[in-house]
């Protein structure tokens, strides 16, 4: 196996056909495939299934592209660092939950950047996809969330995935809804006080282990009747300021935004699962300079946004 190797495994991949990746590789049809069939004798796997219609990856052949056009990505950027006349860009990469203190302490961090290239990767995505973005898709750094009855799910597959973890803070969900939503002034709220309005939710499950449903029966209300599914954080702000009828189940918000879009945050004395958010990444990385700035950021954001919401979401309105 080799580079040239790899290079025409992802090709035949992104093209779906022996022939026009052969086109698009300015080579010959039968010396493309016989180099497929050597790649794939000397891993033991078939990286293809072969029909009528063209080539289409297999389980295993999937696992087995992801890799290679990581390698080839990495390639790539080893030769841009060498390459005469190119400065080196640095890279950043997290995938984060849909939480607006993390989005705040992302903001702080890019304000530290200076002039130095860099590209920044945030991608606001559920526990699965942040743990599967750093084992296959190159990010360096995730921040999952998991209710704590989760805990030795996460506890045992973690480290059987290579990946290290520290807790960033732990907290109760809180309600915002806008200022005049007809529970913005009601001293104490509990579930049953919910059943009559809307909720928007996350539409992503936070538990790998668990299908959609459970989840889903676990974390969601079933009194609630009339519900939005969504799944990008700035929409949310929008629904909650223009229907009144709205609420959402968030991590503690800034009392900054929350004056933005003319929002309150309460609490529910029914609600008392803890979530935990954690930061992770493979046992193998080194934390760069950039990583260290945004975790700085983080902590910071998390000291000044998240604790004092959460002391301060039961004051009457």
């Amino acid at each position: 196996m080799n580079l040239l190797h790899l290079k025409y495994a992802v090709e035949v991949a992104s093209a779906g056909s022996i022939n026009k990746a052969a086109e698009n590789l300015y080579m010959g049809q039968p010396n493309l495939s016989r180099a497929i069939k050597e790649l794939e004798n000397s891993l033991g796997i078939a990286i293809f299934d072969r029909s009528a219609r063209g080539m289409t990856p297999t389980p295993e052949g999937e696992q087995f592209l992801a890799y290679a056009q990581k390698i080839l990505n990495e390639v790539d950027e080893v030769e841009a660092i060498y390459r005469d006349g190119v400065t080196q860009r640095k890279r950043f990469s997290i995938s984060v939950p849909r939480a607006t203190y993390i989005a705040e302490a992302f903001s702080q961090f890019t304000c530290s950047l200076g002039s130095d290239p860099c590209e920044l990767f945030y991608m606001e995505t559920d526990s699965l996809h942040a743990i599967d973005n750093i084992l296959r898709s190159d990010y360096k750094l995730g921040v999952i969330r998991y209710a704590t009855e989760y805990e030795q799910y996460f506890n045992t597959t973690l480290p059987e995935k290579g990946l290290r973890y520290e807790t960033i803070t732990e907290f109760s969900y809180v309600l915002i809804m806008h200022r005049a939503h007809p529970l913005a002034k009601k001293e104490r709220i509990v579930h049953a006080d919910l059943a009559p309005y809307i909720e928007v939710a996350h539409a992503d499950s936070y538990v790998p282990t668990l299908p959609v449903s459970e989840v889903r029966k676990n974390l969601l209300n079933p009194e609630i009747e009339r519900r939005i599914f969504v799944f990008e954080r700035g929409g949310q702000f929008d629904l909650l300021s223009e229907n009144h009828e709205t609420f959402m189940w968030v991590s503690p918000v800034p009392e900054e935004t929350l004056r933005r879009y003319d929002l309150v945050q309460r609490t529910c004395e029914d609600n008392t699962r803890i979530h935990r958010d954690v930061l992770i990444c493979k046992n193998s990385h080194r934390l760069s300079e950039l990583d260290k700035r945004f975790i700085h950021a983080l902590k910071e954001a998390c000291d000044r946004y998240v604790q004092p919401c959460a002391k301060a979401a039961d004051k009457p309105v």
